[in-house]
């Protein structure tokens, strides 16, 4: 099966609004990641308020020039913070970006034009400036107590 072409036989609508998150299959789930890496970068959360503060510092498993995961198959084990998203434990959404696919469709909005189930190209989410791609460094190359300065605002902010 072709998740990026199956068309559900009852309606008009794309598979991916036809079909609820939590009914989608492994293959249909992992074709709604548009791979920009924005969920990779580290996140501090506020004690008090709970509040997500994304970082500039990814997770060392990020590859640099294109934004995949080194280890995807194995990294919950290399790296224990890691979501891994689901259709059963979508309640993890919360430290999704808000252009997260999965989070968007759960929130019953549309992708983004630059998503690659809409533009065709896996790079569009890269050249619509929506990635992660040359916005990032690696926690070894930042001390601890340095991790509050890195505070960035991008990966909050997307284009629809």
């Amino acid at each position: 099966m072709n998740p990026k072409t199956e068309q559900p036989a009852s309606n008009d609508l794309p598979w991916w609004q036809a079909k609820p998150l939590d009914r989608m299959t492994t293959e249909e789930w992992e074709a709604l990641c548009d791979g920009c890496a924005r969920c990779c970068m580290n996140k501090l959360q506020d004690e008090q308020d709970s509040t997500v503060y994304y970082t500039d510092i990814a997770c060392d498993l990020l590859e640099q020039g294109t934004c995949h995961c080194r280890a995807y198959e194995c990294r919950a084990e290399l790296m224990p913070d890691c979501v891994q998203l689901s259709p059963h434990n979508l309640e993890a959404l919360y430290w999704m970006p808000p252009s997260c696919a999965y989070r968007l469709l759960h929130e019953g909005k549309d992708l983004p034009a630059w998503h690659y189930l809409l533009s065709d190209s896996r790079e569009t989410v890269h050249t619509a400036k929506q990635s992660a791609l040359g916005r990032f460094v690696y926690s070894n190359q930042v001390h601890e107590e340095e991790w509050e300065s890195r505070v960035v605002e991008w990966p909050l902010q997307w284009k629809a």
